[in-house]
């Protein structure tokens, strides 16, 4: 017997990463010796304090049980005293966070939970292509905004047209911002705010990035901004802070309606995350060695931005330098679409990158570089590039 998928699975965009992912595997598998600068995947270890802690809690019986309903206590006080203790943010535990198995569930399942068929939703353009799965599943409907090189990949709130910031029950906003690298201040925000009371919608702050700030730079939190909590709320994950990706562990915090609702669609949903994982998640944001291991992860992330861009400026690609996040977003040669000039890196010169078009329209003449390799092999990705004489010097 077939079964037919379901119209809501119909839907649903195509995936993108998946689809790359293919592309490059069967390069691999053919014998080729791939640098792969698409992904978007830690590749250092999670920190051995937080793996020693899993190993500790995963022995205890009491955590073989069902997940308490909402997530644990000791994981959300955890939460809003590290909110407290890096962003000056007071968080009541119960009420203004939310945990998640994960930020991409909380971004997918908010339209399901905070929005009505045929609502709208802004979303930035390019952008994290997952926030079009929460568009599909949630039957909602989406315009988007743009982030252009001349306002270094910030929207301008004065150019979103009347219309569609009127209609837009959500805003979903990210940064340090991925595709780009882009990174926003402290005055960013309060404007953030300023804007949504003004239409009177809902942000969505996406900060998976937070953590990963270049030369000292600290990335303010979307909650920082005065009257920030009435009007959104912020999604943190482990998975970039703590290279904790296969983890599935992350918090959303801020407004307590809205947290409220994500928690509501949890019940039914998951229940909540593995109280092992809970238990080693509470370690990782508290633990004495935390803001040391983090910083020595972004200074990995610096050293990788600093080679590939001194590399790649030898070449003629010229670089928007990222302020953030472990991504480079670079122009592509003239006469070339993102999707072309990434097959012919793959093809030609075994180098892996992400055709900026996956992550919307106007992230064609883009792609993205993932700065999850060696220094070394960033240059060697770069001089194999630079051998196809694309770019002029």
């Amino acid at each position: 017997m077939f079964f037919e998928e379901s119209q809501l699975l119909k839907g649903l965009p195509s995936q993108f990463f998946a689809t790359l992912v293919q592309k490059v595997n069967q390069k691999i598998a053919a014998g080729n010796d791939v640098i792969n600068l698409g992904q978007g995947n830690p590749d250092q270890p999670t920190f051995d304090y937080i793996v020693k802690a899993l190993q500790k809690e995963a022995a205890k019986p009491q955590n073989h049980k069902y997940s308490q309903f909402r997530g644990m206590h000791s994981l959300k006080q955890a939460a809003a005293d590290f909110y407290q203790k890096h962003y000056q943010v007071k968080l009541d535990p119960e009420k203004e966070i939310a945990i998640l198995g994960g930020s991409k569930i909380g971004l997918v399942e908010l339209p399901w939970a905070l929005m009505n068929t045929g609502e709208n939703l802004l979303l930035p353009d390019p952008g994290y292509p997952d926030y079009l799965s929460g568009v599909a599943l949630g039957k909602v409907n989406y315009s988007t905004f743009p982030l252009k090189k001349e306002n270094n990949f910030l929207p301008d709130y004065a150019e979103i047209p009347a219309a569609d910031a009127q209609k837009a029950k959500f805003i979903y906003l990210n940064y340090p911002n991925n595709p780009t690298g882009a990174v926003v201040n402290r005055e960013f925000w309060a404007e953030t705010v300023a804007f949504a009371q003004k239409y009177q919608l809902g942000v969505v702050s996406d900060f998976a990035y937070g953590a990963l700030g270049f030369e000292g730079y600290k990335n303010p939190s979307f909650l920082q901004a005065p009257g920030a909590k009435e009007v959104g709320v912020e999604f943190y994950t482990f998975s970039k802070t703590f290279n904790m990706a296969g983890w599935r562990i992350a918090f959303a915090a801020g407004n307590a309606s809205m947290i409220e609702a994500i928690n509501l669609i949890q019940d039914h949903l998951f229940v909540s995350v593995f109280p092992a994982i809970q238990a080693a998640g509470v370690t990782a944001l508290t633990a004495a060695d935390e803001e040391k291991e983090v910083a020595r992860l972004v200074a990995i992330y610096e050293e990788r931005r600093n080679a590939f861009i001194k590399a790649a400026a030898q070449i003629g690609w010229k670089a928007f330098v990222p302020g953030g996040t472990f991504y480079a977003w670079m122009p592509v040669p003239e006469g070339y679409t993102s999707e072309s000039f990434a097959d012919i890196c793959l093809e030609k010169a075994n180098v892996a990158v992400a055709p900026g078009r996956g992550f919307g329209a106007r992230g064609d003449g883009y792609v993205r570089i993932g700065l999850l390799v060696s220094p070394a092999r960033l240059i060697e990705a770069v001089e194999r590039i630079g051998k196809l004489n694309l770019f002029e010097k």
